[in-house]
């Protein structure tokens, strides 16, 4: 059987809608969102509302075709159980440089089931539904078939899960741009890039450079008495900075894996192989 949707966030809404659903009732569904059943979709506010095309059966008294109006809400997560999520997704450079991308990192229930949190769905409990038609099974094959469609639209717009879990997308930006690391990476992403100089030459022009005269003495402990004490750094609000604004994929890194996993590995061993070597 052919997918439906094509992003791993798509396949992975699915998958969760079949642990809990009907198969049958999902084929049914797939097939009416196939044949261009559902005559209207929207997405507000994180409540998806459709129209769906019955079906004529004229042994039920059926002699035109309805329209059924179905209703879909996402069990919202609430502002405070965000505001935690949102501080567990900015503590990882691999989460926070993906979002602030617009990029869906292919581990982000990570973020969330480490606080007992999900972001798709995970069971039937996740989701109020409702659809005008008689069937009393729930979902019905009209609420099915808005199921396949919203996974669609997740094909286009990852970052819907999170609106229909309350967060817009413009929302959950400014709060990541908001933490330490998400500042740093902010700044990198909006910095302007220097024009090129043209060079009046490929090689380096000699110059010369008078002489100085200076005694022994100066030469040695020079003209001026290094300060007793120096002012120490201002440190960074985040560690290895330079090597967590590139993200895990930046353009130089060819291999599959994690370019800040592999740097933080190579960091391990060596502070390893030289612990105690003073």
């Amino acid at each position: 059987m052919p997918q439906f949707t094509r992003t791993w966030w798509g396949n992975k809404f699915i998958e969760a809608l079949e642990t809990f659903t009907d198969p049958g009732r999902l084929g049914r569904g797939r097939s009416y969102a196939r044949g261009s059943k559902v005559k209207s979709f929207k997405i507000s506010d994180g409540i998806v509302r459709a129209e769906v095309r019955g079906s004529v059966n004229p042994y039920f008294g059926v002699y035109q075709e309805p329209l059924y109006k179905t209703q879909i809400e996402l069990q919202p997560i609430s502002q405070a159980k965000w505001a935690v999520a949102i501080a567990q997704m900015a503590s990882k450079a691999s989460f926070i440089s993906k979002l602030l991308l617009n990029e869906m990192p292919d581990n982000i229930e990570e973020a969330f089931s480490a606080l007992g949190l999900h972001l798709l769905p995970h069971d039937r409990q996740d989701f109020q539904t409702s659809c005008s038609c008689p069937d009393d099974s729930n979902p019905c094959k009209h609420i099915a078939g808005v199921y396949y469609l919203v996974a669609a639209e997740l094909d286009q717009d990852p970052f819907l899960l999170f609106e229909l879990r309350g967060l817009s997308k413009a929302v959950l930006q400014t709060e990541l741009a908001k933490t330490p690391l998400g500042m740093a990476l902010s700044a990198e992403l909006t910095a302007q890039a220097t024009e090129p100089q043209a060079a009046e030459s490929y090689y380096t022009q000699p110059t010369t450079a008078k002489a100085e005269t200076v005694t022994l003495k100066e030469f040695w402990q020079g003209a001026k008495r290094l300060p007793p004490s120096f002012e120490e750094a201002t440190p960074s609000g985040v560690r290895a900075i330079v090597v967590k604004k590139q993200g895990d994929f930046p353009p130089f890194w060819q291999k599959e894996g994690s370019f800040i996993e592999a740097m933080e590995e190579l960091y391990q061993r060596v502070k390893t192989k030289n612990k105690g070597a003073l």
